[in-house]
């Protein structure tokens, strides 16, 4: 029952403005290899991905935003998960600042810092409908106050598989 202890600290530290612990938590929190954030995710074949890029503002880091994204991920889940809303999984991603020589063509410069929201949905519609929705603006509004851009793009899946 690490969840709900884990829960409580969260949201004790976030309300009470302990921010100074908040990295020491998130890695406590990565150490739980076991707890339902990091299980492989299983896709359906007609699952629609969200692609969002957010381009973080000058000087800000993954551990500033890491709050704002738990929050809104956790909303997410929660809120509109499976047939509440559509909501299949979800992941993020910090760029780790390498840029594939192989997998590139055109300018390989520099990027700057940001990170990917990567989540799967039943559908487009459905995304659109929970995102509009005010619980959602507000966790979403947390995480722009860090973030010099973000670009949402959709995709239909059209090939996926493993190794034998």
């Amino acid at each position: 029952m690490m969840i709900p202890i884990v829960g409580t600290l969260v949201y004790f530290i976030y309300f009470h403005n302990y921010f100074s612990l908040i990295p020491g938590i998130f890695v406590y929190l990565k150490q739980l290899k076991g707890v339902q954030m990091f299980s492989p995710i299983q896709i359906p074949a007609d699952a629609v991905m969200l692609f969002n890029v957010v381009k973080l503002k000058e000087g800000v880091s993954m551990d500033d935003v890491e709050l704002a994204i738990g929050g809104m991920c956790n909303v997410v889940k929660n809120t509109y998960g499976n047939d509440k809303g559509g909501f299949i999984a979800g992941q993020v991603f910090k760029y780790a600042g390498f840029v594939s020589d192989q997998g590139t063509l055109g300018d390989k410069g520099p990027e700057e810092e940001h990170i990917v929201i990567v989540t799967y949905w039943q559908s487009f519609d459905q995304h659109e409908k929970s995102h509009a929705d005010h619980l959602f603006k507000e966790k979403f509004n947390a995480l722009v106050e860090f973030s010099r851009d973000t670009k949402e793009l959709g995709y239909e899946l059209q090939w996926q598989g493993s190794p034998e």
